[in-house]
């Protein structure tokens, strides 16, 4: 038999004196031991109907009504039918009713003696549900709400027991005789049912326990409350301090933290995003997101041209926006302003919290609500947000000085290695010409009859080394003042041809007569000026040939030719049929002390350092160099850019025009 009527809704409609009332699971179950427990301790043999919502809370009770079933005979239990419980005759008569009955709803315990009465008939509301409980948070039972009557008015309670004994006959109608019985008892027509002002007919302690049960419930739930509060604060903060000790990675925090705030305050959207002082705009990388919302990420968020940014900028300070439709005065013309953007996104309420260390903005928290009610920022929830913007700031101050001393490590290592690089290298090609000299000096001193032409060849091996001495402190001194940006360029229009000619013959005095292979030149008559300073610019010339001619032969050949590859650059190219350089190797031969064959085992001179002076010279006078090579024994070509001169239209062509008292020379030259 199903009956959706409810008890509670049918009682107060044959009774419209009465008035429902509030109460919490706790008081209920207090009522209903006192009931049961005036009958454990009375000599009457009253009718009792207790009704159970499940099986598990008659369970809980079981052994009161045997105890009661010892006193009376008339002891009636309801519950939902399910395992352990189902109709019966033992000690006490059990009810078994379908889940879909309106009793699964509702809590009743009926008493009626001779001397004494009471009446429980409550139905349960939609149970109170904590955000996000966790281990501090209440037991669902404690925050149960019923409503419903409770009086001990006796002809309340012979109503409630009439309508819940034809419920129980309609489940087991083989009871009829003993209800009929039961009816007897609760069953007294003509008598005036007078209920109180009140709606409950208890007397002045019941009504004051009632009072106090329900105030403690009330304290206890709002402690409850507080409580599941901080503790979600506190496991907010948690996970974002756990996430900053196991990574330095502020991507990785920031997609904890995005997610965490996002689920604890139940906002529609969140955002973290990093941002300077003067940035334009940002690109959303981190949001939490509810269902059915238009999502920011990878989209530009403006931040100049965003009023409310600026003024947090400004303020240093959170904004709280409660309705973006209806803004104070303080904030409506902020808000009008950015009218577009807020309809896009269906931004109705809007919290943006700064990320703040020393003065200086790091980033931004910002949240979001788009539903069709604004949302009231509580105090909670803006201390919540400022204590996670406060760790994220030290997250991402202690990931930049991470990032500062791996740089600073790394600065470390290439100072380590180009110790002992300077170590190995000087030690061998300061080692050789000092040995030179010294066996040169001590034969000239020991050896006074020694014939004048090996005298001089004493003397001009000792010269030739003490020049080689010479020039490697002489590349030492030049590369540190350009690695540390002590240079002044003298910036002017040269011509490109004059410098490959103060370099040719450079090269040639240098070599003499030794071995060299043929150096061609090719550069255009139409090739513009250059703007460069023409000393460095003839040094790079020169230690280009002389690599050139350091790893070539008699039979190979150099070309040094020039192009415009477009308006406001120059093109110059030292290429050779010489060694060639492995594909793996063009990048690192412009690194400082870089030998092909190795510092210590190499067939040619030098030092190490000629491409990496080339590579900082180029880069001060504001192009690139690179080299490309087929490969061992394909040759090997140089390139580098400088600026044109854009100040004059003047060719290579016309300046030599009037070039009267300077030399003319050959484009084809054997050193």
């Amino acid at each position: 038999m199903r009956n959706s009527a409810s008890v509670v809704e049918e009682l107060l409609r044959t009774i419209p004196q009465l008035r429902a009332q509030l109460y919490f699971k706790t008081s209920l179950t207090a009522l209903s031991h006192a009931m049961e427990d005036q009958v454990l301790a009375g000599t009457d043999r009253p009718l009792v109907i207790a009704s159970f919502q499940q099986a598990r809370f008659y369970r809980q009770e079981a052994n009161r009504y045997l105890r009661i079933a010892d006193i009376t005979d008339q002891v009636y239990v309801l519950s939902a039918r399910g395992s352990g419980f189902d109709h019966c005759s033992n000690a006490y008569e059990t009810i078994a009713f379908e889940a879909d009955d309106s009793l699964t709803q509702e809590w009743h315990l009926v008493v009626i003696g001779q001397e004494y009465s009471a009446c429980l008939i409550c139905r349960e509301r939609s149970p109170v549900t904590l955000v996000n409980r966790g281990p501090g948070s209440p037991a669902l039972e404690q925050t149960r709400r019923f409503e419903g009557i409770w009086t001990l008015d006796r002809q309340v309670a012979q109503r409630a027991a009439n309508m819940l004994l034809a419920r129980i006959k309609g489940y087991r109608p083989e009871l009829e005789a003993k209800i009929a019985q039961a009816q007897q008892l609760c069953c007294q027509p003509g008598v005036a049912i007078t209920v109180p002002s009140d709606g409950f007919g208890s007397d002045p302690f019941a009504q004051r326990l009632v009072t106090y049960l329900q105030a403690g419930q009330y304290k206890l739930l709002k402690a409850y409350k507080a409580m599941s509060a901080q503790e979600r604060r506190e496991r907010l903060v948690n996970s974002i301090t756990s996430a900053i000790r196991h990574s330095l990675d502020p991507s990785e925090i920031f997609q904890i933290a995005v997610r965490e705030l996002g689920q604890v305050l139940q906002v529609c959207r969140c955002l973290i995003y990093r941002c300077s002082q003067d940035g334009d705009q940002v690109t959303i990388q981190y949001e939490y997101l509810q269902p059915s919302l238009p999502s920011l990420l990878g989209e530009q968020w403006p931040l100049a041209n965003n009023p409310l940014f600026q003024r947090v900028q400004q303020q240093q300070q959170m904004l709280a926006v409660e309705d973006t439709a209806a803004a104070d005065a303080t904030l409506r013309q902020d808000v009008q302003a950015l009218k577009e953007l807020i309809q896009r996104w269906r931004i109705r309420s809007w919290l943006m919290v700064p990320l703040i260390h020393q003065q200086r903005l790091l980033g931004m928290i910002e949240l979001h609500h788009c539903q069709a009610t604004p949302h009231s920022w509580s105090e909670d929830d803006k201390a919540l947000v400022d204590a996670i913007a406060t760790q994220l700031s030290l997250a991402i101050i202690q990931a930049e000085a991470y990032a500062h001393l791996q740089d600073l490590n790394q600065q470390l290592e290439d100072l380590e290695r180009t110790r002992s690089n300077l170590i190995a290298i000087t030690g061998h090609e300061l080692r050789t010409p000092l040995s030179t000299i010294q066996v040169c000096l001590e034969s000239l001193a020991h050896e006074p009859d020694m014939p004048p032409e090996l005298s001089q060849v004493m003397l001009q091996s000792a010269l030739d080394d003490a020049e080689r001495m010479r020039k490697l402190v002489q590349d030492f001194l030049t590369l540190s003042r350009l690695e540390s940006g002590r240079i002044e360029w003298n910036l002017e229009s040269l011509s490109l041809q004059e410098c490959v000619d103060l370099a040719l013959s450079s090269v040639q005095t240098h070599h003499g007569q030794q071995v060299c292979a043929q150096i061609d030149v090719t550069l255009p008559k139409t090739l513009p000026l250059v703007r460069a300073d023409g000393e460095w610019l003839v040094e790079v010339l020169v230690k280009l040939l002389d690599n050139a001619c350091k790893f070539t032969s008699e039979r190979d050949r150099i070309l040094i030719q020039a192009t415009q590859p477009d308006p406001a650059t120059v093109q110059v190219t030292v290429a050779d049929t010489g060694r060639g350089i492995e594909p793996q190797r063009l990048e690192i031969v412009f690194d400082r002390f870089y030998q092909e064959e190795g510092a210590l085992r190499r067939t040619t001179g030098g030092t190490g350092l000629g491409l990496a002076m080339c590579r900082q010279i180029i880069e001060g006078l504001g192009g690139q160099i690179w080299a490309t090579s087929d490969g061992k024994d394909q040759g090997s070509q140089f390139h580098f850019t400088v600026p044109a001169a854009q100040d004059s239209l003047e060719t290579e062509s016309t300046r030599l025009g009037r070039r009267s008292q300077s030399p003319s020379r050959s484009n084809r030259r054997r050193s």
